[in-house]
């Protein structure tokens, strides 16, 4: 079999997260190239891949002018620096594996999709959640009809307090203006999970949501800007950063802070970066929960909720259908069935497959499906292709729209930019 050849752009945690695929199969994949502008995770990235120096880039545009000869380029930068990388990359002649969201703007996901038509490249956004074995099951079950006809779903995010105040309050997808609506940053996937489950367009949808907690009028009183300048609340407060970011077994989250993992760097990026921040004194703007209600083609309803306000970080889902139900906990990774009137239970349990925390083994489906089609050729369509993320993120655009203007949205509104 071919080994595939790549060149990443991007170098932070997600773009670690796929080129570690290369490492665990390196018969399927090799990276051969990395553009990115902090030099310390540049050069972590080529030390771990055997990267060439004169293949290590700080910008993505050098990386695509030195027309490097791989076969596909992955890009992990920011929600808002999608855009520009993807279609350059696509007119080059790469295929392209694109981190989610495709863009905070709808008529750049379409440009996109007609990029990767026009030069027949196979353009993959990074949808893991379909490539778990949690919701490939219930995907299979709901196909062999295991409780009839599927009528409701009723589906749950669960961001987790601490996920919330790291992420979406001191992090980078805090502002929508600097990454994207919380809808589209956070629960993209969500969407593409319900319209892959529901099996049928969306119709139509109504959206609440709102930033209720997360704000000044909310800290403790005498709180001051940052954590460390003396905060009264230190003992009481879940968000204090030095309970968060200063403990002896530093994590994902302390990656993000500095890349140095020293106690000391961990204690000097608080005195200055953004999570030193108090939660409550930020720039932040993007809701902590939300809810959408969704009528789809087939008769299918849903209702979604996101929501900061849980202890674990977990996606629970109750699937209704005509002769039973199913319900999920992926964390758990546990599936329920009960059969009506019957008294009949079935339990299904399974192992975690690897790959990042929380995304249940589907970062390296998701690669392991990319390279599949690739040594295709692009003759056949990856489970997450952009056409079918199209869809998926127009639905969260239209949440979004609805929340702001308080009332129900039709999908065609947004199916007529596309003519």
């Amino acid at each position: 079999m071919k080994q595939i050849t790549v060149a990443l752009i991007g170098a932070g945690l997600r773009g670690g997260v796929y080129t570690g695929y290369a490492l665990n199969n390196p018969l399927d994949m090799k990276v051969v190239a990395v553009a990115e502008p902090d030099a310390r995770r540049r050069l972590s990235l080529q030390k771990d891949h055997g990267i060439d120096d004169e293949m290590c880039f700080e910008k993505w545009e050098e990386l695509l002018d030195a027309e490097v000869s791989a076969d596909a380029v992955l890009i992990c930068t920011q929600d808002k620096m999608h855009f520009e990388p993807t279609i350059q990359a696509l007119e080059a002649g790469y295929h392209v594996l694109l981190e989610k969201p495709m863009s905070a703007s709808f008529e750049e996901c379409i440009l996109m999709q007609e990029q990767a038509e026009k030069h027949n490249r196979v353009l993959t956004i990074c949808h893991v959640l379909r490539y778990t074995r949690f919701f490939q099951t219930l995907k299979s079950l709901l196909d062999e009809g295991k409780i009839g006809r599927l009528m409701s779903i009723s589906h749950n995010e669960n961001v987790g307090y601490w996920h919330q105040a790291h992420s979406f309050v001191r992090g980078n997808w805090r502002n929508e203006s600097e990454s994207s609506p919380m809808i589209l940053a956070k629960s993209c996937h969500d969407m593409d999970i319900l319209l892959w489950l529901a099996g049928a367009d969306c119709s139509s949808l109504n959206s609440y949501g709102a930033l209720s907690h997360f704000k000044s009028d909310q800290a403790p009183e005498g709180a001051p800007l940052r954590c460390l300048d003396g905060c009264p609340a230190a003992d009481t407060c879940a968000y204090y950063a030095p309970k968060v970011y200063l403990t002896n077994h530093p994590g994902w989250m302390d990656m993000a802070i500095s890349n140095d993992l020293s106690y000391e760097a961990r204690y000097q990026a608080l005195l200055t970066g953004p999570y030193g921040r108090c939660v409550y004194h930020c720039d932040n703007d993007v809701v902590d929960h939300q809810v959408v209600s969704m009528e789809f083609d087939n008769e299918v309803t849903a209702v979604f909720t996101m929501t900061a306000f849980t202890k674990e970080c977990d996606r629970t889902i109750k699937l209704m259908g005509t002769k039973g139900e199913i319900r999920g906990s992926m964390e758990k990774n546990e599936i329920e069935i009960l059969y009506f009137g019957t008294g009949r239970r079935e339990l299904i349990t399974f192992t975690d497959q690897g790959g990042h925390a929380g995304h249940g083994g589907g970062d390296y489906g998701l690669m392991r499906d990319f390279v599949h089609v690739i040594r295709k050729n692009g003759s056949q369509d990856t489970l997450t292709s952009a056409a079918k993320s199209v869809e998926s993120h127009m639905m969260a655009f239209a949440a979004e729209r609805s929340r702001k203007e308080k009332r129900v949205v039709r999908l065609d509104e947004f199916i007529k930019v596309r003519v």
